[in-house]
């Protein structure tokens, strides 16, 4: 079995998933509502604002350790014949767990003062809103890896 960092190595493949994730970003951020989605809405525009690109960008340097930190599910998945999708739902604990460990290594180096501000503001819901993204977080990858089941 290849690992979803082995699968993605393909630059076309590659941009595929990361095109993807963006409009999964955007759909997730769009849905939000009341006071905590006016908080996310918010910290997106600033960082969606801070250079023109700058989204994409992130995504694409985060992609391989989202992809080393999904790996340990993904092979669950793929040992137990299940469906990623489902999966990655039924393990939206570990899952958010395993990419915000990510993310808190990367905004910790992050050079913008506003972009750590902003990040360190919405920490503290962070773990509750990757948990409610795990179904179309498991569709994306149900839709660009190899199948699991």
């Amino acid at each position: 079995m290849k690992t979803l960092s082995e699968q993605f190595q393909d630059p076309a493949r590659r941009k595929a998933l990361v095109d993807d994730a963006l409009t999964v970003l955007d759909q997730e951020v769009q849905d939000k509502s009341g006071l905590t989605g006016m908080a996310i809405k918010g910290g997106y525009k600033l960082v969606q604002g801070f250079r023109p690109g700058f989204v994409r960008q992130v995504v694409e340097s985060l992609l391989d350790d989202f992809l080393v930190a999904l790996n340990p599910v993904y092979a669950e998945a793929v040992e137990k014949k299940r469906p990623a999708d489902a999966y990655l739902v039924e393990k939206r604990d570990q899952v958010a767990d395993a990419l915000l460990s990510v993310t808190d290594r990367r905004a910790e180096g992050a050079q913008s003062g506003a972009i750590q501000a902003a990040y360190q503001k919405l920490r503290p819901i962070a773990k509750k809103q990757v948990e409610a993204a795990a179904p179309r977080l498991g569709s994306l990858l149900q839709r660009h890896a190899e199948p699991t089941a």
